[in-house]
């Protein structure tokens, strides 16, 4: 067998009911690679799994759950081949999965990640993300999320970035623009790695031979205070990080003028439904963002010296773009 060019990580977490699909159908790829798997401190006997009934898969037991922006930043720093690939522990892939990431890499050497068709396990006939769009106000989003699976998703295209769920890429380029940001823990931390990589220049596309099915929400609850805290947290930081100064500058100035906004409402008996409209729970997105922010500032100024398009040129090509 040939030497393995890719690298697939598989971060999980209390994943030992989920865990077997996705294992099995990584075992049936056409690609040869290397399979990595992160665990973040499960105790739920993912680590008897593994070592009973996948002993040929690499486990690091991370001491603490760095959520998955933490594990795929030591499956990225691990990694010794010339693409990553990142499978979510609650996907299954296709045999062809991998080999169509792999493909397209190769056929591209501007493109620093490839995304596949990832489809609602539920509803297989639907789609739940065809790469990832970035909206004018800097909300990302799953292209084509619950749209019915068929022509308009069977071509490659380029895309604003990539799902973490289901995604090879060039190991060095991501590296080389700071890799996952930790601190994130868990959302945006794909998207804020896809923005970086533009601004070095590098491309994503959308690959719909790379087909995956996911069972979407079934490792981390997208209904959940916790969902709805680091999206909004992380978007901010995000925009800090990577956005045109005004576009972050306006949207850091609405959270909060919106947060007060919404207190006013619930003093006059109107509760708008959603956690992400809680006004303790926005308050608590502050703080962390206010916490994370000289963080953020240092990494911004690191992240514009390496740069070589403007952040006000990929705002322009993408923000709010159809893809």
């Amino acid at each position: 067998m040939p030497e393995p060019r890719v690298t697939v990580v598989v971060v999980t977490w209390q994943g030992a009911a989920l865990l077997s699909d996705c294992l099995d159908s990584l075992a049936k790829q056409t690609c040869p690679h290397r399979l990595l798997v992160i665990d973040n401190a499960s105790t739920d006997g993912t680590i008897e799994l593994l070592r009973d009934r996948y002993p040929h898969a690499e486990v690091r037991t991370l001491p603490r759950n760095t959520g998955f922006a933490g594990g795929a930043q030591a499956g990225l720093a691990a990694a010794d081949t010339e693409y990553i690939a990142l499978l979510n522990n609650d996907a299954s892939a296709d045999p062809a999965w991998l080999a169509a990431l792999v493909d397209a890499l190769d056929a591209d050497p501007d493109l620093a990640a490839v995304t596949g068709r990832m489809l609602l396990a539920d509803t297989p006939e639907l789609i739940n993300n065809a790469g990832v769009g970035i909206r004018a106000d800097g909300y990302g989003y799953d292209v084509g999320l619950g749209q019915p699976d068929g022509p308009a998703y069977a071509f490659r295209r380029e895309v604003f970035g990539f799902s973490g769920g289901a995604a090879a890429l060039r190991t060095e380029a991501a590296r080389r623009v700071g890799g996952f940001a930790t601190p994130f823990f868990l959302y945006y931390e794909d998207t804020d790695l896809a923005w970086r990589l533009r601004l070095a220049g590098r491309r994503v596309a959308y690959e719909p031979a790379a087909v995956v099915v996911h069972q979407h929400s079934a490792t981390a609850d997208q209904s959940s205070p916790a969902f709805a805290f680091h999206n909004e947290r992380n978007r901010l930081l995000m925009l800090t990080r990577c956005a045109p100064a005004r576009l972050a500058a306006i949207q850091l100035t609405r959270f909060p003028l919106t947060t007060a906004s919404l207190l006013v409402q619930r003093l006059r008996g109107r509760r708008p439904a959603g956690h992400q409209f809680r006004t303790g729970l926005r308050l608590r997105v502050l703080g962390s963002y206010l916490r994370l922010l000289p963080w953020a500032l240092r990494t911004r100024r690191q992240i514009g010296r390496a740069a070589t398009r403007s952040r006000a040129a990929v705002a322009a090509d993408w923000l709010g773009a159809d893809p």
